[in-house]
Parts: structure tokens; sequence; C-alpha cells
């Protein structure tokens, strides 16, 4: 059964319902730059903005603490191996927050386990701004990755189960895109707060703006809907939001190889994503707005690179496309860390394809894992696999903070290299699912 509803055939079908899949309303709406938004019908990219913008507040909610590491370092007299295990806590707890919103997304729903993650998230990033200490601080920001590793996986989903097979793979790549939409913000954010507000209160002010995703909630309570055939397929089910259905004979290997994929991609993405902010000040010595402008070139490389691997991973395959920004992200990394001292002309230019490398690789990823799980277990199954990867790659840019005051943080950057050459071994024990119906 497919996850698109059957055609109808009554002249009074409601306008806003998804158009089924491979229907002359799909073929029509399907061509073109924007036929896959097209294609999704109006429940669909209501589903698609929710998703779009949960997944950008949580990325600007992410970033957060990387943008403001160095003030929070100087703050609390901190040394690169307390600051990394921010990251690490973070992204080990998001493991735990991340499955539990998969069993939740199976059990009561996309929508709301969607809304769930996002409240989560938006509080206790508030709360960190609240921090009277190191250890308080660390606690905030482990209970913030509990939405925080919720709230992709669950979105993917919801959209997923939107989208045709034909478009499936460029519209999670649009919604991948939203992660670079909020590190601009965040970005932006940092660059103005930290240029007119004292570094003593400027971070507690960067975390107190992550109370803007509570604004986005309201909206999707009243807008945004689950598909309606994957709600059929999941109620039928007696097995939906199991663990124990993932790691039966049948997914077991699925389960262990995606696993195990998602964390070499994560391990070399969060390494980068955590430590370049630190690396272009304190190495490369640039000034707030210098940083801000660096940054400016890797995250347009990035939004790039989610919007053009999701084309490629429809064109190119699945696997293909995640092999292919593998390699290139690896070489990337190895460049980026060993540019000469004084060339920082070179150093910004190559901050566009580095963002579009590590980026373009994730765009594949809302629909692999959609299209590895069938309906009933696919929150728990794609929740369980991403945040594994999240709380196993964690420990890249922890060991990366170890590393930095003997290699300093540009040598010890290359080490997630190390991630991008799992992830290309992990593929090896999975299948290609391209143009495959979600059931």
């Amino acid at each position: 059964m497919s996850t698109t509803p059957p055609p109808q055939t009554s002249k009074t079908a409601p306008p806003d319902a998804p158009h089924p899949a491979g229907s002359a309303a799909e073929q029509a709406g399907g061509d073109g730059a924007f036929g896959w938004l097209r294609a999704l019908g109006p429940r669909g990219r209501r589903a698609f903005a929710g998703a779009f913008g949960g997944y950008a507040l949580d990325s600007y909610d992410y970033f957060t603490l990387p943008l403001s590491m160095v003030a929070l370092a100087a703050y609390f007299g901190l040394d690169s191996g307390q600051t990394g295990l921010f990251t690490t806590v973070t992204l080990v707890v998001s493991a735990i927050g991340g499955a539990l919103a998969g069993v939740l997304a199976d059990r009561i729903g996309r929508v709301k386990a969607l809304m769930v993650t996002v409240v989560t998230y938006a509080v206790f990033t508030v709360a960190c701004g609240f921090a009277p200490s190191y250890e308080w601080l660390l606690v905030f920001r482990a209970l913030q990755g509990l939405g925080f590793g919720g709230e992709w996986a669950v979105g993917a989903i919801l959209v997923a189960e939107y989208a045709s097979a034909r478009h499936r793979g460029r519209t999670l790549g649009a919604i991948q895109s939203s992660w670079a939409v909020g590190w601009a913000l965040a970005a932006v954010t940092y660059t103005l707060v930290f240029s007119f507000v004292g570094g003593d209160l400027a971070w507690r002010v960067m975390f107190w703006t992550g109370a803007l995703p509570a604004l986005l909630v309201i909206w999707m309570r009243r807008r945004v809907h689950d598909a309606p055939e994957a709600v059929a397929v999941r109620e039928q089910s007696a097995e939906k939001g199991s663990f124990t259905a993932i790691f039966k004979p049948g997914l077991l290997r699925v389960t262990l190889f995606a696993g195990l994929l998602s964390t070499g991609v994560q391990g070399g993405y969060y390494t980068l994503a955590t430590w370049v902010p630190t690396y272009l000040k304190t190495e490369r010595e640039l000034s707030v707005v210098g940083t801000g402008g660096y940054l400016t070139f890797l995250i347009s490389g990035a939004f790039a690179g989610y919007l053009t691997g999701g084309y490629l991973t429809d064109l190119l395959g699945r696997r293909r496309n995640i092999w292919l920004f593998a390699l290139l992200s690896a070489v990337c990394i190895l460049a980026y860390a060993n540019i000469p001292a004084g060339a920082n002309t070179l150093l910004l230019v190559l901050g566009f394809p580095l963002g579009f490398c590590m980026s373009a690789i994730f765009s594949g990823f809302g629909s692999y894992l959609s299209e590895l799980y069938p309906t009933a277990v696919r929150g728990t199954g794609q929740g369980f696999t991403y945040n594994t990867g999240r709380a196993v790659g964690a420990v890249f840019p922890t060991m990366v903070g170890f590393l930095a005051d003997s290699w300093g943080v540009g040598g010890a950057l290359v080490f997630g290299a190390i991630g991008y050459g799992i992830a290309a071994l992990a593929l090896l024990g999975l299948p290609e699912t391209r143009g495959k119906e979600l059931v």
C-alpha cells in the first residue's frame, strides 16, 4: 500500500487533499524547478512549512552554543576539553530524545511529536541563558538535546509521507536546507549581539533569543496534519513504536548499518560545526565581524549543497550521492585545515565548497532513512538510527577539543575526515531505495 492517498473518484474531493502518486495532477505539477513543491498539494505544503521552520529553528538553537563558545570559555574559565564537552553532552542526550521522539511519532502522530520536540528545545535553550555556573549550563544544554534530537527525524518523516517517490529526495533535501537558514540566522544574531552587548551578557542574550520557536508551535497546532493514509497504516499495525521491531531479523542489518552511516556523517559534520568558529577566532585571529563574514561563505555553500544534494540523490540514487560527498567532504576538511598562515583569502573562498560538500551528503538522509523502514516503525527506526549516530558521532568534537591543546584546532579538525570514511564503508551493508514507495 502506498502512503499517498488513492485517487479521488468524486468530483467533490476536498481542494486541499494531497495528490495521489502518479496522478495527472502530480505529473502536471511535478515539472520545473519547484514541481516537487506543487506536487505536495496544499496539506503537504503546510507540512513542509512546519517541518522547514522547525528544523531551521532547531539549527538556530543549536548554533547559539558554538558561536558563543569563546565567550563562555572566558566567562567560566574553561579549557578546550570542557568546551568540547558541551557539544558531546548535547549530542549524546539528543540520541535519547531522538529515539523517544521517533517512538512518540509512531504512537501519537508526527505533528504532535514535532510540537513536543520544538517546545522542549526552545525552553531549555532559554534556560541556558540563565545558567549560574558551568555545571548548570551543561545540564540545561543536555536537556535542550532532548528536543533537538527529535525534531529532524519527526519532521522528515512527516514530509516524506506526503512526497512521491519521484520527488522525495529533492523534497527532503529542501527540508535539510533549512538547517543552513537557521545557521545563517544565528550567525547574523551573533554578529549583532556580540557587536553591541558586552561579552559577559552577550552569550546570555544569544540563548534567550531561542524562544523564537514558540511562535511556530502556535501556527503548527492549527495548520499542519499527518498524511491521512500514513495514519491509517500506522493505526492498523500492532508493532507501531516498537524498538523490538527494528531489531528483528528483517530489519536488524538495516538498523546496524544505518546507525553506522549516521555516525560517520554526523561525526564529520559536528566536528566542523562545533570548532570552525573557534578556529577562525583563535588560530586565524579574526574579529567578531570577520568571523561572521567567513561563516557567510560556509553557510552559503551549505544552503546550496542541501538543495543540490537533494536533486542528485534523486538523479544518482541515495548511495551514490552519499559516497560522492563523503569523499569530497574529507578532501575539503584536509584542505581547509592546512591552509598556510596569512592565506585568509583562500580560507574565505574554500569555505563555500566545504559547506557545500558537508551539507550535500545530508540531503539524502531524510528520504533514505524513511525508505529503509515500513510505516508502522518508520519514526522509531529513523529516530533511533539518526540519533544513535549523533551520540556516537559526538565523540569526534570532544576528541578535537582534547587534541586542540597539542595539535592546534586546525590540526585536530582533520579528525572529522575519519567520520566520512566510516560513512562510505557503512553503505556497503545498505540497499539502494531510490523510487521506493513508502508502505
